[in-house]
């Protein structure tokens, strides 16, 4: 092999088709049992199509990412819709007008959605953490109901950290809309595939100079001693591309970077629909944080319907967990500096994807950076 990629979720596929296409011979490690990564999806016994890690939908700003998946892959438009329900009442996520009318008496409603307009003159979206700051009274009592009974439950459930110590991009990350607008997201393009992501991975990795080996540890093979990489013991040249975890690649010297991971519980009833959007948090429900009904992610014919209960956990190295998402804190941060100056003493390691760059990426945003690695390469 002229290259050895570890890890075959999006990051480590696209790098491996790029050198694929450029003519080197490229072997994959994944420890898994399946390509695709957290994006990995199946067929249940029910017959819907779920998502073994959670709800994933492409979405992008940037056509140039868009034409990029089009070329593994046929897809379909699907503008995702969410919603958050606590106190017996359901609202649309992000937070609009509609959750003001829910949770309002109307004259307070239509006083506040006025104010809202003013204050935010020209704008369709603020951060909670703006609104919060807002000197008028009302408006930022309504941002602070918001926090009370949503951000702040559900943040303590997610990062197991009170929302004071988290890294305010987490809590930036889902706005308040100054209309009656609904969706997710806002990007032009939002698509979910015709058949599967794993299909797409299938076409993404069908190349005859790639080579996947599933059920393989790396860390089991491979070590970091005086800036060189060791296989089995010995010296390895070939250039090493590693999306896992940067601390568990260098033994944890500089101790354990915090990730949370999940604990999916899984359940099927005999009814038409369950909830009013395919992903609905459940801020103050005990353990778990949201609900995810897969017969609307896509949607889907079939009796019944199949959905997930997620209940988040501190991932612990070692144990059949993911680590999915890192905990942003200032200590964090710093620790992971840490790890990344070793990595780059490594000259012939590359590191890319979520878990090595200990960033919160949507998947258009770990695209975007598997290919910029790709053009460095």
């Amino acid at each position: 092999m002229d290259y050895l990629v570890i890890g075959c979720g999006l990051s480590g596929a696209v790098v491996a088709r790029h050198l694929a296409e450029h003519g080197k011979q490229v072997t994959i490690w994944e420890r898994r049992d399946h390509i695709g990564g957290n994006m990995y999806d199946y067929v249940d016994e029910h017959g819907f199509l779920v998502q073994k890690y959670g709800p994933h939908t492409f979405h992008t700003k940037k056509k140039e990412l868009y034409d990029y998946m089009c070329r593994f892959g046929r897809w379909q438009d699907y503008k995702l819709t969410c919603g958050a329900a606590w106190g017996g009442k359901y609202t649309p996520t992000p937070f609009n007008f509609t959750t003001i009318d829910t949770f309002y008496p109307a004259e307070k409603a239509e006083l506040l959605k006025e104010k809202l307009k003013k204050a935010f003159s020209g704008r369709d979206t603020a951060t909670v953490v703006e609104v919060l700051a807002h000197p008028d009274e009302d408006i930022r009592g309504y941002a602070e109901f918001l926090f009370q009974n949503d951000y702040a439950p559900y943040t303590a459930k997610q990062w197991g950290v009170s929302p004071s110590e988290i890294d305010p991009s987490v809590l930036k990350r889902v706005p308040l809309r100054f209309s009656y607008e609904e969706g997710y997201f806002d990007d032009p393009y939002q698509v979910m595939p015709e058949q599967s992501f794993t299909h797409f991975f299938q076409n993404l990795l069908d190349h005859p100079n790639i080579h996947v080996e599933l059920g393989v540890e790396a860390l089991d093979h491979i070590q970091i001693r005086n800036d060189r990489i060791f296989l089995d013991g010995v010296p390895l040249e070939i250039p090493v591309v590693y999306t896992g975890a940067l601390d568990e690649l260098f033994g944890g010297i500089y101790g354990r970077l915090p990730y949370r991971s999940l604990r999916f519980e899984w359940k099927y009833e005999d009814k038409e629909s369950l909830q009013d959007a395919p992903v609905v948090a459940y801020p103050q429900e005990a353990g778990y944080t949201r609900i995810t009904e897969y017969k609307k992610l896509p949607v889907q014919t079939g009796t019944g319907t199949s959905y997930a209960l997620e209940y988040p956990l501190t991932y612990q190295e070692g144990t059949q967990q993911e680590p999915y998402y890192p905990v942003l804190t200032e200590q964090s941060k710093q620790q992971y500096e840490q790890y990344r100056r070793a990595a780059e003493a490594v000259p012939n390691l590359i590191c890319c994807g979520r878990l090595a760059d200990f960033k919160y990426y949507n998947m258009d945003q770990a695209l975007e950076q598997a290919l910029n690695v790709c053009e460095n390469i």
